[in-house]
Parts: C-alpha cells; sequence; structure tokens
C-alpha cells in the first residue's frame, strides 16, 4: 500500500549553526558543510509513490573518523594517543549513552579492526579511572557507558552542552534492553555518515531518550534522538527507532502521539483580554521553529524483507497524518538509500482537527 501525496522533496539542509564540540572547524567551513549535506538531503528523500524506484544514496566517505593527527610520512598509519581516544570515547558515550568496542572505533579512529584494539585499551584505563563501565553484552560484544562520575568529568570539562536529566543507561542495559539502546547508537552513527556526509563535529548535536511531555493532557513519551542540527523550517530533528519489539499497532500509535503533541494549543494573552491560542511545542520547547520538527522513524531488528513490510504497514496505519514523517529501515539508512516521505506537514488540517484550548 502506499502514501497518496504529491512528489515533494523535503527541506533542503541549512547552513549549520554553530556546534558544541569543541576545536570546530571556522564557520566558513560549516556554511561549506551545511551545503554539501543539504545536496545530499535533497537526493536522499524521496516520498512513496505507486512507480516509486529508489534512486541511488549518496556514496559513504571513505574516512568518516574524528579528526586525527597528521599521518606521518612514507604512508604509515598515524597512532592516535591514548588521551585522544580516552577523551573521544568519553565525549562519545555523553552523547549517545551506549555503544560497544566497535562502535565507538568507527567514530574515533574510522579502522574496523585496529582501531579497536585502541578503543578496547582506552575503555580499560576508564573503568580503572571510574569514569566507565560495563553493564551486559550484546551478542559477544561488550556494552559500555559511562559512570556519573564520567558524566561530571565531562561536565568539567565544558564538552557538551548541560545535559542535567540524562542517565548514565546502565539500567536500561541490565534490564535487557541494550540491543535497542545499540540500535540507536547505530542509528545515529548511520544517519551522521551518510546524510551529515561523515562531518563527526555534529555528534555532539544528537540527544538520545529526550522527553516530550503536556501535563495537562497526560501526554508523555520519550524520543529516542533528537539532532538539533536545523532544517530550514525546524530547529531540530525527530528520530524513533523500532528494534522489532513492539506490535505494528503500538508503533503506529507512537506515531500519532506526536501529532497529539503537535496539535495541543495553549492560551496566551493578559488575563482580562482576549488573547488567543498558539501551538505548545512553538511556544514552550522549539520556540525557534516555523514548522512541527520532522520525525524520522527507522526499522530494524528484523530480516530487512519484514522491515519492508513493517514500513509499508506503517504507512497505512498513518495515512492522514498532519505532521511530517519519514521512514527507513536501518540497513537501507548505512547503505545511504533513499528515505520514504509517508507523512506531510499541515498545520492548517491539524488545528481543524485538534479543538481549541478551553479557558487558560
Amino acid at each position: 500500500m502506499t502514501y497518496a501525496s504529491s512528489a515533494r522533496q523535503p527541506e533542503p539542509e541549512p547552513e549549520p549553526g554553530p556546534t558544541w564540540s569543541r576545536g570546530a572547524e571556522s564557520p566558513a567551513a560549516r556554511l561549506e558543510a551545511g551545503a554539501a549535506s543539504g545536496a545530499v538531503n535533497d537526493s536522499n528523500v524521496v516520498p512513496i509513490t505507486e512507480a516509486h524506484t529508489p534512486r541511488q544514496g549518496a556514496p559513504r566517505r571513505a574516512d568518516t573518523s574524528l579528526p586525527n593527527p597528521e599521518a606521518p610520512a612514507k604512508g604509515k598509519k598515524s597512532t592516535p594517543t591514548a588521551g585522544k581516544v580516552r577523551a573521544d570515547a568519553l565525549r562519545m558515550l555523553g552523547c549517545v549513552r551506549i555503544a560497544t568496542v566497535r562502535q565507538m572505533a568507527q567514530v574515533i579512529t574510522g579502522e574496523e579492526s585496529d582501531g579497536r584494539s585502541y578503543v578496547r585499551r582506552a575503555m580499560v584505563e576508564l573503568e580503572k579511572l571510574g569514569l566507565a563501565e560495563m553493564n551486559g553484552k550484546d551478542g559477544k560484544h561488550r556494552i559500555w557507558n559511562l559512570t556519573p562520575a564520567g558524566q561530571k568529568a565531562l561536565a568539567d570539562g565544558n564538552e557538551l552542552p548541560p545535559r542535567p536529566k540524562a542517565g548514565t543507561g546502565a539500567k536500561a542495559v541490565r534490564a535487557g534492553f541494550g540491543p535497542h539502546g545499540l540500535a540507536v547508537t547505530d542509528t545515529i552513527l548511520a544517519y551522521t555518515d551518510t546524510v551529515l556526509r561523515g562531518r563527526r563535529e555534529f555528534l555532539t548535536d544528537w540527544q538520545v531518550e529526550v522527553s516530550h511531555a503536556i501535563k495537562q493532557t497526560g501526554l508523555s513519551f520519550n524520543t529516542d534522538a533528537v539532532l538539533a542540527v536545523p532544517t530550514k523550517n525546524s530547529e531540530v530533528r525527530l528520530f524513533e527507532l523500532d528494534n522489532g519489539t513492539m506490535s505494528q499497532a503500538s508503533l503506529a500509535k507512537e506515531v500519532w502521539d506526536y501529532e497529539r503533541y503537535a496539535g495541543h494549543r495553549v492560551w496566551e494573552g493578559a488575563r482580562g483580554t482576549i488573547g488567543g491560542t498558539y501551538p505548545f511545542w512553538q511556544r514552550h520547547r522549539y520556540t525557534r521553529s516555523e514548522t512541527f520538527p520532522p520525525l524520522h522513524v527507522v526499522l530494524a531488528g528484523k530480516a530487512e524483507h519484514l522491515l519492508d513490510n513493517r514500513r509499508q504497514a506503517l504507512t497505512a496505519a498513518v495515512k492522514g497524518i498532519t505532521i511530517a514523517v519519514w521512514a527507513n529501515t536501518l540497513p537501507s539508512l548505512q547503505r545511504g538509500e533513499p528515505w520514504y516521505e509517508i507523512g506531510v506537514d499541515d498545520p492548517h488540517e491539524r488545528r481543524a482537527r485538534y479543538p481549541e484550548a478551553i479557558g487558560r
């Protein structure tokens, strides 16, 4: 089943604003990076049509690592310093919360095999210092997370924006939710690699498990990941990951909850005046956005043909939704293949669908 909408491309990537990473490139270089990522985003997201033929995604860059010391003469590989690897590992875990050595090596050194030995040694040292720990495994891969002392070290070093309510992820891993968290980390790495063109300075613009709640209505949910790299009309992008552990109905309800959140309006104006109502999210959450942030749904945890079936089922289940929704499978995202547009932002229809707030 397909989503019946006119062929429409999403907003192009804008010039990225300042990031929270230390030692970032100059504004001019960042503007150039934004233009490059815009070209990728425009060509990397397509709506579903009956005659849809996926286009080839943007090629992945060979080197997707954080900046490393310059290579020595005669083409020999450079060896990252132990202190730098430890610092990079702390920054990464501060952003994604949990990760394996493989995932950290993908970012820190850009090497699949040699890089793991550097990271493994760094994590052993961080564990001795009480800054990182292991609380479970995903198959044979150990899952690492920061300790409260590790989070404090990041805060003391002013390496990340303030995240006072961020947990370490240890409880989730011990409870058996490690695979979901690792899939979120894979999603972050894949999106950074294929859509943001491997610009690893954007890694510090991610947050995981971000709470969205409206006390007046009792609506409350956590967004798996939020990327604070703005589009033309929105300051963030929202990401929900389904690791194949929920029913299709539950997945659809999670997506519809975002429309309920976007549709809630609040009164504004001094008492004794007529005043008016405004979207809750625009007044109290994403105040610099002109449109409700686009939602990206990533499907993982099953064979790829089953993931395609889930995507098609989700498309049918959210037909007519009035927020921008894009869907993809994790394997497809990792290959840099197109996204599918399954929902279009329509603030006028959304306002008609949700009644005005009563009283103040």
